[in-house]
């Protein structure tokens, strides 16, 4: 489940859907780079999960809307404020991994 609401294109429909309801081509339009077989597996194992709601409407032409669940509301709640978090602190990662390669590269590689 943790693997489902964290990965790429789980944040993103989340975080989409945060906002209000989707059809599906307009939540493919939203999530630049995402592949309609992607944006469709990923639907589905949210709405298996009980994160989003698939609400077919009976209409010609069919009509189908994404919603988050109160529980995925909760999820997708908890998941963007990690996002946030993440990129604000950036800088202090970039600089940490780099005070962590100099450590490691010893001092041989120092002297260029």
């Amino acid at each position: 489940m943790l693997e489902h609401v964290t990965s790429r294109w789980g944040v993103l429909v989340l975080a989409a859907l945060l906002d209000r309801s989707y059809r599906f081509s307009e939540l493919r339009r939203t999530i630049a780079g995402v592949s309609e077989k992607m944006l469709a597996q990923t639907l589905q194992t949210l709405e298996r999960d009980g994160f989003v709601h698939r609400d077919a409407k009976p209409v010609i032409p069919p009509r189908v809307d994404y919603s988050l669940t109160p529980l995925g509301r909760e999820a997708a709640e908890q998941v963007w404020a990690l996002a946030r978090w993440t990129e604000s602190r950036t800088p202090e990662v970039l600089g940490a991994r780099e005070r962590y390669d100099k450590e490691k590269a010893g001092p041989q590689n120092l002297r260029g």
